[in-house]
């Protein structure tokens, strides 16, 4: 006689991590769940007030400095340590995990203005407004052995010494190169005392440098005539410039698309460009309400981090013209530097009063490791969030931000300013001929010229 007997396997009816708890299995015939969206827009609701609740993109202040931060870079090889500089000259290494200094640079007599890191992680390249460049080892034990009570200082082992001061530093991706930005553009070698290579284009000082991370031959500056040039080390005159209508303080480059890079301008706006059209901007990113004083993409390419004068830190992304993120204090002042870390999770921000300031890329974002219950909750919620925000009730708490009064003045003022102008272009186009009065967008107005 055969006898069936049913078997049923105990870890497909119980959750995961509990013995006791039954997993219950959903029917998701369509016609069986008439108030599905219903269900899922006020869930989206509850997710969109949840963030707001969970916000606190604060984690701490990095006290050492006795002047204000100016520049910052971070080590490629070493996910934890970020080097900062002041204006009285001193360069530190911190550990973000105890927000603790562990090495002094110590050597330059004025003020530290560019900080960069080799690929390789070993050495560090800072120049000042004391006209030299001084290459630092960043031994890996100093790294690792990070005693805060008795940290130690380093002594240079190379110092070049310019003619004029200097105002920002970068290193080549994959080599042994790196450029000084000053009086002219200076592109230098490890192993030599002297520029390899001088490049001047009727500028008065070149005011920040960036190279390429795609193509280590190329390399793009900005200067204190409005212009932003593109030069290329493989020629032996410049490539392509264009003068905007306000300074630009800073320039970072799209480590995901390496053809296109962000401008930091004084106007309170950054301009993302194209490097085979700079005629018009591919985007206008607006927020700010005082000049932007610096900026860095996030390793993934589709978010960037922006330091202004306006003493807030904002976030936007790389195809946005808004911001979805403001950060700010009672106590931060001007802010001069702001890095992204190398896995995308945080931000270090650089201002007047001393200070440098860790956050959270995104404010709700829960600190620890999460079950993978609690990560498939915050998918569930996240995926809400993306697929109803633009119903009103979501979008509205989405965008809602508490910003500082001094701002908040500011930008109404801002948006009085342009609406005024506005009209009065309307009302000139209005009384006037046919196509005699031309209407340019914004992303195209600002560049006044293109020289090759």
């Amino acid at each position: 006689m055969k006898v069936k007997v049913i078997s049923r396997s105990t870890d497909e009816f119980t959750r995961e991590r509990s013995q006791d708890l039954q997993r219950v299995f959903r029917n998701y015939d369509p016609s069986l769940r008439s108030q599905e969206k219903a269900v899922e827009y006020v869930r989206a609701v509850n997710a969109a007030k949840l963030d707001k609740i969970f916000a606190r993109p604060f984690i701490g202040a990095m006290d050492g400095h006795i002047d204000a931060v100016s520049c910052m870079a971070k080590n490629p090889n070493y996910l934890k340590g970020i080097f900062s500089g002041s204006m009285d000259g001193d360069i530190r290494l911190w550990d973000l995990a105890s927000r603790r200094t562990v090495s002094r640079f110590l050597g330059h007599q004025g003020a530290v203005k560019g900080l960069a890191v080799s690929t390789d992680g070993c050495v560090l390249v800072s120049c000042g407004l004391d006209c030299t460049v001084r290459l630092w080892n960043v031994p890996a034990s100093t790294v690792v052995e990070s005693d805060a009570s008795s940290y130690g200082s380093i002594t240079p082992f190379a110092v070049y010494t310019g003619q004029n001061a200097f105002k920002a530093v970068d290193h080549q991706w994959g080599g042994n190169l790196f450029a000084t930005a000053g009086a002219r553009l200076d592109v230098w070698d490890h192993n030599r005392s002297q520029p390899v290579n001088s490049f001047e284009w009727g500028v008065d000082t070149v005011v920040s440098v960036r190279f390429n991370p795609g193509e280590p031959s190329l390399l793009v500056t900005s200067g204190s005539d409005r212009s932003i040039a593109i030069y290329d080390l493989r020629l032996s005159t410049p490539a392509r410039k264009i003068v905007m209508q306000t300074k630009t303080n800073s320039i970072c480059w799209n480590p995901m698309e390496p053809l296109n890079f962000t401008a930091a301008n004084e106007d309170c706006n950054c301009y993302s460009y194209d490097a085979r059209k700079l005629t018009e901007a591919k985007c206008v990113h607006q927020d700010h309400v005082s000049a932007v004083m610096d900026i860095d993409y996030s390793p993934t390419g589709r978010e960037f981090v922006t330091g202004s004068y306006d003493r807030t830190v904002r976030i936007f992304p790389y195809n946005g013209g808004h911001s979805r993120e403001i950060y700010h204090t009672k106590r931060m002042q001007r802010v001069f530097c702001v890095k992204f870390t190398c896995d995308a999770s945080y931000i270090v921000s650089g201002s007047d009063d001393t200070n440098l300031r860790l956050w959270k890329a995104k404010a709700s974002d829960q600190l620890g490791v999460l079950h993978p219950r609690e990560q498939k909750k915050h998918d569930y919620n996240d995926a809400l969030k993306k697929r109803y925000k633009y119903l009103p009730e979501v979008k509205r708490i989405l965008r809602h931000r508490h910003l500082p009064r001094l701002v908040y003045k500011a930008k109404n003022l801002r948006r009085t300013m342009t609406e005024a102008e506005k009209r009065k272009e309307d009302r000139r186009r209005a009384h006037s001929g046919p196509s005699s009065v031309q209407k340019e967008p914004l992303r195209k107005r600002r560049v006044i010229k293109e020289i090759e």
